[in-house]
């Protein structure tokens, strides 16, 4: 099991403590740091300057998503980091949602699976730089033609030569066909609430994904990075009362109210009558209430929150479960060193 540092996507104002907590998690042995983006601070620009300060960890993108860049613009960011870390970039991928994808970038939702293989597809003929890069479309035709078109485009190869030609590619999925081409097409997945209890139907889905033809991996060499809140607290009810107001917003904030992927996940566990309350309550601006509809069941599903060996047994149970990494958010040193210690 190893252990990644996610610092998320800025709020309001920049974090203060970030170039601290990447440098103690390089110091504790950490695998991996992540960044994120949703409709504010971009993944990329953080992990490059927080990342100059580190020489071992990987720099990976929790996720970038598909919409903010096109595919030959997200390769390049992704090269250059690529070199600038000397080898040590992960891109996770993330489609989004339609209120994302259509009201802050403007761009097309439907067919999010078709638009993913595509996108990835183009990415590594850009790194791989084996002849000038071209794509049928329909999602990312290259070069562009036809009508209100010049017609000059031109197929071109990067300037730069990669100095992988493989960067390695994780996906950002929560619904079944979604996990199923992460399993297919890329070398990871990047579940964001991930509930060791629902293994057995996890691994159904990546089954699917690694049993068709010229996938990538293999359950052997494939990786599982699950983002979880991990709390060492004898003071459980306070921690859980922290991590609700965050659930409640996925859960009933983001997304459309009949199109939310974050929801779906609990629902698959069993949680649809809190689902709706949970959004009633939140569209309704009554997001405190929202908060408290929430129960701690629901809450220790997807997040490990108790005593040193309640931790301890957890962990271990979402290893055997088929995680290979706990990503987790620190506020301090202090939990970083916590995390460590577990393992």
């Amino acid at each position: 099991m190893k252990l990644g540092l996610q610092l998320g996507y800025w709020s309001a104002q920049p974090p203060t403590n970030h170039a601290e907590l990447v440098a103690v998690a390089e110091e504790a042995g950490f695998d991996t740091v992540f960044t994120a983006e949703a409709w504010g601070s971009d993944a990329f620009t953080p992990l490059a300057w927080w990342g100059r300060e580190t020489t071992r960890m990987r720099l990976g993108t929790s996720v970038v998503q598909l919409s903010a860049r096109t595919p030959t613009a997200c390769a390049m960011a992704s090269l250059t980091l690529d070199h600038l870390s000397g080898g040590r970039h992960i891109l996770g991928l993330g489609v989004s949602g339609p209120q994302v994808v259509e009201g802050w970038y403007g761009q097309k939702f439907p067919k999010p699976l078709a638009r993913t293989r595509e996108y990835i597809d183009i990415i590594r003929q850009v790194w791989a730089r084996d002849a000038p890069v071209t794509s049928a479309g329909p999602h990312y035709p290259l070069p562009l033609s036809g009508e209100g078109t010049t017609g000059l485009g031109k197929p071109l190869k990067p300037i730069v030569h990669p100095l992988r030609a493989d960067i390695p590619i994780m996906l950002g999925a929560e619904g079944p066909k979604n996990v199923a081409l992460a399993a297919e097409i890329c070398d990871g997945w990047l579940p964001i609430f991930y509930s060791p209890r629902l293994a057995p139907m996890y691994n159904e889905w990546l089954d699917e994904g690694f049993a068709r033809p010229g996938a990538r991996r293999s359950r052997e060499d494939f990786e599982i990075c699950a983002t979880a809140q991990v709390v060492v607290t004898d003071d459980r009810a306070s921690i859980m009362d922290l991590i609700k107001p965050h659930l409640a917003l996925y859960m009933g904030g983001m997304g459309a109210e009949d199109t939310n992927f974050h929801a779906d996940v609990y629902r698959r566990m069993g949680y649809a009558e809190v689902v709706d309350e949970v959004t009633r309550l939140f569209r309704s601006d009554r997001k405190d209430d929202a908060a408290k509809a929430v129960p701690d069941e629901l809450v220790d599903d997807s997040a490990i929150v108790g005593d040193i060996d309640y931790v301890r047994k957890q962990i271990v149970a979402w290893e055997a479960a088929g995680v290979t990494m706990m990503v987790i958010g620190a506020r301090s040193p202090e939990q970083i060193h916590e995390a460590a210690a577990l393992l």
